[in-house]
């Protein structure tokens, strides 16, 4: 394996669909899907089985996704049957465990979570590789507005070239935290962290862990922070939470701190933004309405412990695919709650312990916990 470095953002999307068009070749399809990120692409996968699906993203496509890029066992375990990941998307170092930090009393506590690292656009890329000739893949559209009834739904799509209608049977919303396709339903966004990462470049090699850094002088809006090094370069992000004010200067607060600390930590060379769901209650997961299927964050779903997005997404995407593809239009939506009981009941049950671990009771009575016990426990939340 020869492992590649440097900034994400170069990825090949599989031949024939490099160009994409400009708009939908067909007036109707079975299924439209918004949101070509994990949820999306399986849920199009999978949906393709009933006839031709659409699948749009608002980016261009390959979409360049603000990520840490880490993919958890749970991942790991999901995409084994599609052949594993590919070597040319994985960076160095290939594999990183998560290591919990408190700042402050200098506690440094590694985990036996293991996370394989890779280039995020790559990995989108290859996702959208896995795709059938039915699935149609347009970029720089999204899903502006839809309407829905007994026959079906009716969505209009956002071009560069103007607002297009196309119908279809069901419509699957896959497209993130700040989902158009939820609210459009009427239930409301969901409330979103903040997140800003740099790419910095690095003077020398960072210890092999994925850490989550908990700092208590950034302020009450300050999550946390986490370090990983990709190839050549490291990426230092930090989260905050809803409502934060002038989140840049608290990322350059935190960063000149960390880089105080870790001289391998060198220039910045590229900041990003991004919005990542705030999930505080079972409420804010709802699989959908009507002909209209929400997966992956649009959803609500993902873990409101540890953050981790990207196996909760493939796995609701395809139950949302597999329910379209399995199901009369009007009961796909029955068919999908059926499909993420257990993944409700598995949030719902991070819910529980997420007051207390995000409570600075809760950071603080971390740092006397055993390392095994801490490993373990990071597997399980």
């Amino acid at each position: 394996m020869t492992p590649r470095g440097g900034l994400p953002g170069t990825s090949h999307l599989p031949e024939g669909r490099e160009t994409v068009t400009d708009r939908p070749a067909l007036d109707r399809y079975d299924t439209i899907v918004a949101g070509a990120g994990p949820a999306g692409v399986m849920a199009a996968l999978h949906a393709a089985e009933r006839g031709p699906v659409l699948l749009v993203d608002s980016a261009s496509l390959p979409r360049d996704k603000s990520c840490g890029g880490m993919l958890h066992e749970f991942t790991q375990e999901f995409l084994a049957p599609f052949g594993g990941i590919p070597d040319d998307i994985i960076l160095s170092p290939n594999h990183v465990n998560f290591r919990y930090v408190d700042w402050d009393r200098r506690i440094r506590k590694p985990t036996g979570l293991r996370f394989v690292n890779v280039d995020r656009a790559g990995f989108d890329g290859w996702l959208v590789s896995l795709l059938p000739p039915g699935v149609e893949v347009l970029g720089g559209c999204g899903v502006y507005s839809f309407e829905q009834d007994a026959d079906g739904v009716t969505v209009t799509l956002k071009t560069a070239n103007g607002p297009l209608i196309v119908g279809c049977e069901n419509l699957i919303g896959a497209d993130g935290a700040r989902s158009t396709v939820r609210r459009s339903l009427g239930i409301g966004a969901a409330t979103s962290y903040v997140t800003l990462q740099d790419y910095v470049g690095l003077r020398g090699e960072l210890p092999l862990y994925f850490d989550c850094i908990y700092m208590r002088d950034i302020g009450d809006c300050f999550a946390y922070a986490y370090v990983v090094p990709k190839g050549d370069r490291a990426i230092v992000g930090s989260v905050f939470y809803p409502k934060t004010k002038r989140p840049w200067e608290k990322q350059d607060l935190a960063l000149g701190i960390l880089r105080s600390a870790i001289p391998e930590l060198g220039d910045s060379v590229k900041r990003e933004a991004c919005a990542a769901l705030y999930l505080r209650s079972a409420d804010d997961v709802v699989p959908g309405r009507g002909r209209v299927l929400l997966a992956g964050e649009a959803g609500g779903f993902m873990s409101p412990t540890s953050g981790e997005g990207i196996s909760y997404a493939l796995r609701s995407g395809l139950a949302a695919g597999r329910a379209v593809g399995g199901s009369r239009p009007d009961a796909a939506l029955e068919t999908y709650r059926r499909g993420v009981a257990a993944m409700n009941a598995d949030i719902r049950r991070r819910l529980r312990w997420l007051p207390f671990m995000e409570s600075d009771a809760g950071k603080y009575l971390a740092g006397y916990v055993p390392t095994p016990l801490v490993s373990y426990v990071t597997k399980g939340l």
